[in-house]
């Protein structure tokens, strides 16, 4: 894998290499169109002379199948029949004994082409994870010196200089400068995202316009990019249980095809006086057909290709057993907080009272939030700069922990305030306040909303309604869930009467709320005894064991959280829950081709070897049949690079 050594890319992405790209597949299918009229001829009983085809077809195979035919004969020798080029060797030698040299390239070619074919699958489908690695610089210019150095030797809080068309080499915050980011290759985001002083950068993202100073946070090797691709290598090689055992079958398998191959000769030439060669002929066949090339590929090159799409679209899968859960779950739990909703506190409505009006409501109150850090607080206070209203200035402010605060206002007639919920603002007016303020607290409590009270020494000035905003993106997510047969289910810490009501807003059915993390991991196992397999959704945090104990954790918006990215079965590296939907069709999909290969695979394998112990197979349609199969397997599991989910 080569490397890039600068910091500029094009932002387009790299050609993908064509099946006759490959120059080893395009000599193979030259020496094939070689010999295949040699072939064609023999099927019309038209040979040409020993002395013109045997010189041709030996240096053929010498030059083709070496490797084939050395491996074969240490395996031979060393008594190791599970090895697939024993195999091939064996009916190479036997189509020479019968003086099919035609048949006996046409082994060694298709077979060399098929080992050709399955390796051009496998480096296809891990190219997602090459240009990942061939994008990222590897050198950064720090703030004061003319020449760049390589990043492994950057230290943390170094200031790095990002120029427009540079691709950033580091993670860290931007402490001069603005620009818009392109972080595709981290989000799978397609548009680019405007940043300021203040805000986290990641590595790998392209830099469009602007000039950057940037504070490196974290070394080469911890950038976000960098867990992400050593997490994908590290997923490309985790095999699915179909795959493990595929692999453990063709153990067995291999040895089993030898022993059939020689009963199919011994059996009708000693027990029942058969021709020998005829019967060869046979046990060449099955040992053609047998070859597991297209079985032992097919789970591979479908789960890379997968891994592969999720990759180009923000989504961090770790492994193929994960795809399987995927396809398998029944049931899927969703945290609410930042998962279902934004778990950024706004407000939705301002009710005034007593011949106050809206905006003395918003301004008393955000003049009292200007002494909090609480998130409530902010979203007060953004309102207020929205509406273009100067808070009110206070003096004597006091906190009270869990339940409001107090202060003097300069600028109100009646200077004592009080701002947070009904009972610290009825406790302060003496229980005095009037029915309509509770029956709109009641309200507003019903629709899932935080009600904010403000008075004026005993008298209610107005309600300030706070909701945790419901992503736009989520009643059609789980829309699509429900289309696809899954159960949605809600598993939130919250309230009940807030979770029910946005899960009302969204369609679920099933709320358990007021949870702790280790009730939520009580649930998930209810929940997998139910369903069998189910897949849990959250940020990543407070849901990690319930995360874990799920068949498959997704865990939501993990750029810059090495939990959510370490402990996670997925990480959508985005905060796009939308593609929910398409990672279950993905699972779905991906197993179905794999369940498709398997099946042709050994269906084709079946017939041929019942023609064998039949007598009516041929050596020719043998090797093209498994040719045949390796191509359709290969292109098939390739074909998932392209996989588009419609809603």
């Amino acid at each position: 894998m080569n490397c890039c050594n600068n910091n500029k890319t094009s932002s387009t992405e790299p050609p993908k290499e064509n099946l006759l790209d490959n120059k080893k597949i395009r000599w193979l299918i030259g020496a094939f169109l070689l010999i295949l009229p040699f072939e064609i001829l023999s099927f019309f009983s038209i040979h040409f002379p020993i002395w013109v085809k045997a010189p041709l077809s030996l240096l053929m195979i010498l030059v083709i199948g070496r490797k084939v035919i050395v491996d074969g004969i240490k395996s031979m020798f060393t008594l190791r029949f599970s090895d697939i080029n024993l195999l091939m060797t064996v009916a190479i030698g036997g189509a020479i004994y019968l003086y099919q040299f035609e048949e006996a390239v046409i082994i060694v070619v298709l077979f060399t082409l098929s080992e050709a074919m399955e390796d051009y699958g496998v480096t296809q489908s891990k190219k997602a994870l090459e240009d990942l690695v061939n994008r990222t610089p590897k050198t950064a210019l720090i703030k004061g010196q003319s020449e760049k150095t390589v990043i492994d030797d950057i230290d943390i809080n170094t200031i790095i200089i990002i120029k427009p068309g540079d691709i950033i080499p580091l993670d860290g915050v931007i402490v001069a400068g603005n620009s818009f980011l392109d972080e595709a290759m981290i989000t799978g985001e397609p548009l680019p995202k405007q940043k300021f002083t203040g805000d986290s950068v990641y590595a790998g993202s392209h830099n469009s316009q602007g000039y950057l100073e940037i504070k490196v946070t974290k070394s080469s090797k911890d950038t976000t990019l960098a867990k992400i691709i050593e997490l994908t290598y590290e997923a490309a090689e985790k095999k699915s249980h179909s795959q493990k055992f595929i692999e453990s079958f063709a153990k067995f398998y291999t040895p089993a095809v030898v022993l059939t191959a020689t009963l199919i000769v011994i059996i009708p030439v000693f027990a029942f006086d058969k021709e020998f060669n005829f019967w060869l002929v046979q046990a060449i066949t099955v040992l053609i057909i047998s070859c597991p090339c297209a079985l032992v590929i097919s789970t591979p090159v479908t789960v890379f290709s997968a891994i592969g799409n999720a990759t180009r679209r923000g989504v961090l899968i770790k492994g193929g057993k994960f795809l399987e859960g995927l396809a398998k779950a029944k049931a899927i739990a969703f945290d609410k907080t930042r998962t279902l909703t934004k778990g950024e506190p706004q407000v939705s409505d301002v009710f005034a009272y007593n011949e106050f009006s809206t905006d003395e409501v918003l301004a008393c109150a955000a003049g009292l939030e200007l002494f909090s850090e609480h998130p409530i607080a902010k979203s007060i206070i953004a309102k207020a700069e929205d509406a273009n209203l100067e808070p009110h200035k206070f003096c004597n402010f006091r906190a009270v922990a869990g339940k409001g605060v107090e202060g003097e206002c300069l600028i109100c007639d009646n200077p004592s305030h009080y701002l947070g919920n009904l009972q610290f603002v009825s406790d302060r007016s003496d229980g005095s306040v009037e029915q309509y303020v509770k029956d709109r607290v009641s309200k507003l409590e019903s629709e899932g909303k935080t009600s904010i009270v403000i008075s004026e020494q005993k008298m209610v000035k107005g309600i300030i309604g706070i909701t945790d905003k419901i992503r736009t993106e989520s009643a059609k997510m789980i829309e699509n869930i429900s289309t696809l047969g899954l159960t949605p289910v809600m598993l939130t810490g919250d309230n009940k009467k807030p979770a029910v009501f946005v899960a009302n807003q969204l369609g679920i059915k099933d709320v358990r709320a007021e949870l702790l993390p280790e009730q939520k991991d009580e649930e998930i196992r209810k929940m997998t005894e139910q369903f069998g397999h189910v897949i849990m959704v959250g940020d990543g945090v407070n849901d990690a064991p319930a995360l874990a104990r799920s068949s498959v954790g997704i865990a939501i918006g993990a750029v810059g959280s090495d939990l959510a990215v370490e402990n996670a079965d997925i990480a959508l590296m985005n905060d796009n829950i939308a593609l929910i939907p398409y990672l279950i069709s993905l699972g779905r999909k991906c197993s179905a081709k794999i369940r498709l290969n398997i099946l042709s695979s050994v269906g084709v394998k079946a017939i041929f070897l019942i023609l064998a112990i039949l007598g009516y197979s041929s050596i020719a349609w043998a090797i093209f049949a498994d040719v045949g199969m390796t191509m359709i397997v290969v292109l098939n599991g390739l074909s998932l690079f392209r996989f588009k989910y419609e809603t």
